[in-house]
């Protein structure tokens, strides 16, 4: 995604670009990430609402699911948006020259690229956007290379459900694939070596492994699998607290940079210990004319970056001055509830040495929760002591992804909180809850009527 960007960009500004791509259009996000996992967690919910809802009016009952049907449609959308938002806007740009293959540098300005065809084309630039992205990242495990498990590649797109389903992983895709899993009819157990969601704010894993529970997910966290077997069509799991045994295995431990075979070490380029290309803000790497961008950076690993960040790098490659600023930047974890956050928490900003007040609403207090009977969950609000200038945001709520981009716009404009407790906000919204969190500052919001201003 940051590549096609930048070349689009880079091509608008009178650039001659060539693009080498080895595998698919798209990167990760419309081909094996947000895109068919979103469909697939949709159809997952839509299924549990069936199963369960809080309405006493309305009647449960067991969902029909047919997983092929539901994949055959993640297909058919991938490539229809791979199609309509990569494939035709290169093929419509005569600037672009699309190349199928692998590419390497050979020294900083060359570049050769291994064809499909067959043979090879040697590329000589004088600026060069590495935008490789990520694979998923498997953990040295004894005896996992030796079983059929799945990565989420595989899984976002499964036909068939699990009668178990092992889950090792405890960020992003483990928890978004685990209760879609559960919902669409799998048994499902999920090893955290640590807590759910670890780099967050303790209170959005908690809150989390409490919502999987009650929907009978299995959550064992401070567990690691030591050796992993299979044997006639089953998966054990060696771990501290006994085996844990399984018919498909999901290893979702993040995505690794692929840039191992890009000849990195020809050109200088430094990396962290992850392989990912550091860059600035201005996407620049430590070789002065070659950018970076996407999954395979330093940068967080979200495809509005990575987008974000190949517009930027077109516009510097090409004579302007262009920077990437991540300090209000939003993210969304597509479980329900969900889990959404920017800016900073109040670690973070222990960190960084600034002082912090906080407060913290039950959605029992939001009305709009009330009303839909989906009281789960919280707002959280920290802000600098004294002056009250909002830093940042931590949701677990319904629509907690719905929500943050108000709280990030505050964030960004250096709002206090009771600037935004101060602003109209609908009645009755889920958004409504950052305005009654902001007032908590203030005011005893138990206090106040339904809709008070």
């Amino acid at each position: 995604s940051g590549g096609t960007r930048a070349a689009r960009i880079a091509a608008g500004h009178g650039a001659r670009v060539a693009v080498a791509e080895d595998r698919y259009l798209g990167g990760t996000c419309v081909n094996v990430g947000c895109v068919p996992s979103k469909i697939q967690i949709r159809a997952a919910q839509l299924a549990q609402y069936q199963r369960e809802n809080p309405f006493e009016g309305l009647a449960d009952h067991a969902p029909a699911i047919d997983r092929p049907q539901i994949a055959a449609q993640q297909h058919s959308r991938v490539a229809e948006l791979r199609q309509a938002k990569y494939q035709k806007i290169l093929d419509d740009n005569p600037g672009i020259n699309m190349i199928r293959g692998r590419a390497r540098f050979e020294d900083a300005n060359s570049l050769l690229v291994d064809l499909h065809g067959g043979g090879q084309l040697q590329i000589t630039a004088d600026r060069v956007l590495i935008a490789t992205g990520a694979s998923p990242m498997i953990p040295p495990i004894p005896g996992l290379a030796d079983t059929p498990y799945w990565t989420s590649d595989e899984a976002v797109f499964s036909n068939e459900t699990p009668e178990h389903l092992l889950v090792i992983g405890s960020s992003v895709v483990a928890v978004e694939q685990a209760q879609a899993f559960r919902r669409l009819g799998s048994k499902v157990t999920i090893l955290a070596r640590s807590t759910l969601l670890s780099s967050e704010d303790p209170n959005l894993g908690a809150g989390l492994a409490d919502a999987f529970r009650a929907e009978g997910i299995a959550v064992c966290e401070h567990t690691h699998a030591s050796a992993v077997g299979y044997e006639s069509g089953q998966f054990v799991l060696e771990t501290q607290k006994g085996p844990i045994r399984g018919d498909r295995l999901l290893i979702a431990t993040g995505r690794a940079p692929n840039t191992r075979d890009l000849g990195l070490e020809q050109i200088g380029a430094e990396t962290d210990k992850r392989g990912g290309v550091k860059v600035d803000e201005h996407l620049r790497t430590s070789v002065e004319h070659i950018y970076a961008t996407g999954d395979c950076t330093d940068l967080p690993q979200l495809v509005y970056v990575a987008a974000a960040g190949g517009t930027r790098a077109a516009v510097n490659m090409t004579g302007g001055d262009a920077r990437l600023d991540l300090s209000a930047m939003p993210a969304v974890i597509f479980t329900e509830p969900q889990v959404a956050t920017v800016g900073l928490d109040e670690g973070q900003a222990r960190v960084r040495g600034i002082e912090t007040e906080s407060r913290t609403l039950p959605l029992e207090h939001v009305p709009r929760a009330l009303a839909n009977f989906e009281t789960r969950g919280f707002v959280k609000l920290v802000t600098e002591a004294g002056s009250h200038r909002l830093l940042g945001a931590q949701i677990l709520a319904a629509e907690a992804g719905e929500m943050i981009q108000t709280a990030a716009l505050a964030v960004h404009n250096g709002m206090t909180v009771e600037a935004l407790g101060d602003l109209l906000f609908p009645y009755l919204v889920h958004v409504e809850a950052l305005k009654l969190c902001a007032q908590t500052f203030t005011k005893d919001v138990e206090q106040l009527s339904c809709c008070a201003g």
